[in-house]
């Protein structure tokens, strides 16, 4: 099985530098021991700069919202931060808003929809993060509406947009859909989606989760114009602390929680953290380097695209090493009693996240294989309240989630696949 569109490597040159930007890239600072992190899915790997940065920024006693010349510059930095936060979305309206996490925010936008708007029903996905389908879900059965679940895929690991759209209706208040499964690694084609869910209803409201696909793909709110969307920092090699929501200008006049004396578009609840706001810059400011590399052009967000569209392409080969082997080894299709499961053959429609099981192990314990290899992977179950739905929708009970990122190298992926067989042929 080959991938429709083959993916490409970095040149080793810029690899080198591109790892040399991220910190214990290969090393576990507890332990002391070198190691391959490959649940970037659950966390991620992290950029120096976006540490050093907080760390800068953070120090500062200043309150940006003063007159004084130091407050001035922490306004500036906040400032860059959110026109940085606008390019990673490509949000030309609309509020920004930070929140404690990612989830906040997702339960915040959907609670003022669904509370707000003319409807019966909302639609979501059986795909969905617990913070989008449970928040979904309490605001309906509190509200006494309908409920839709659109049905996954079982062969893409995604969910049809055909399904999603014989869901909506006139009397649907609220679409709720998620960008990348971090199961599956399956990207939606929210494009589409909008546009045939807009035609079933004009004035629909449209939430996006992003957190999964922000770190390895394209968004672009001119193209998909939904009424909110977030990501989190801390899964596109940034720090924790936040999360990030845009919301259009329509759902910003909704009573979101918000300071009564603010404006409409200002939907930001207490100080802003200048440190969080200087982290996210050194995100972009990253990707754009690495844009930088392939192309002239100088406007930002151009850039931007330039730079994520290269690491999805260095991913998808990856990726492709991962199921297909290379030159020196077997891929992960080929190794006896390994199953990778949603093996979908596009891979210009998943992000890079792979779900496997080794047939005759638990996944606990291959988990603990793993790790005694120094390897981090992580098991993803039906007893957990993250993965139940998604999983039993699959009818699986049970993967392996193997995530790397797009700072891993061939020589990694071939280290990965020789301790699969190691543990294949000693277990």
């Amino acid at each position: 099985m080959a991938s429709v569109v083959s993916g490409m490597l970095f040149e080793t040159e810029l690899l080198s530098e591109i790892r040399e930007k991220f910190a214990y890239i290969d090393y576990d600072p507890y332990l002391q021991k070198n190691r391959l992190f490959f649940d970037n899915a659950g966390g991620s790997l992290k950029l120096k700069r976006t540490i050093e940065a907080f760390r800068e920024f953070d120090y500062f006693p200043d309150h940006a919202q003063r007159e004084h010349a130091t407050a001035r510059y922490l306004a500036d930095v906040e400032r860059k931060g959110l026109r940085d936060i606008r390019t990673i979305f490509n949000a030309k309206d609309g509020s920004i808003s930070m929140y404690l996490t990612a989830s906040q925010a997702i339960f915040d936008v959907t609670r003022v929809i669904v509370e707000n708007i003319p409807g019966n029903n909302i639609v979501t996905t059986q795909l969905e993060h617990p913070s989008a389908y449970d928040s979904a879900k309490f605001y309906a059965d509190r509200l006494g509406k309908e409920l839709r679940v659109a049905k996954t895929n079982q062969i893409t690991g995604g969910v049809d947009v055909e399904e999603i759209m014989s869901l909506i209706d006139e009397n649907t208040c609220l679409l709720s859909v998620i960008y990348a499964s971090n199961i599956s690694g399956a990207i939606l084609d929210i494009e589409k989606i909008v546009k045939e869910a807009r035609k079933i209803k004009q004035d629909l409201y449209i939430v996006v989760d992003s957190v999964q696909h922000a770190p390895h793909g394209i968004i672009d709110l001119e193209k998909t114009p939904v009424d909110a969307m977030n990501f989190a920092p801390y899964k596109f090699f940034g720090v924790r602390g936040c999360g990030i929501t845009y919301v259009s200008d329509r759902t910003a006049k909704l009573p979101l929680h918000r300071l009564l004396g603010k404006a409409d578009n200002d939907i930001q609840l207490g100080s802003p953290v200048p440190a969080h706001f200087a982290a996210i810059s050194e995100i972009v400011d990253y990707v754009c380097w690495i844009g930088s590399k392939y192309s002239n052009e100088t406007d930002r967000r151009k850039l931007y695209e330039e730079g994520i569209e290269r690491i999805a392409t260095h991913e998808r080969a990856l990726l492709e090493a991962l199921l297909d082997g290379t030159s020196n080894i077997e891929g992960l299709r080929h190794i006896p009693r390994v199953t990778v499961h949603l093996d979908y053959e596009d891979l210009t429609k998943r992000d890079f996240i792979l779900a496997i099981s080794i047939e005759g192990i638990d996944y606990k314990k291959t988990i603990n294989l793993y790790e005694k290899e120094n390897i981090i992977v992580y098991d993803r179950v039906a007893t957990s309240i993250y993965s139940k739905r998604m999983l039993e929708s699959f009818g699986l009970e049970g993967v392996i989630r193997v995530s790397p990122l797009h700072c891993n190298s061939i020589e990694e992926i071939e280290a990965f696949l020789e301790v699969t067989k190691k543990i294949v042929e000693e277990n």
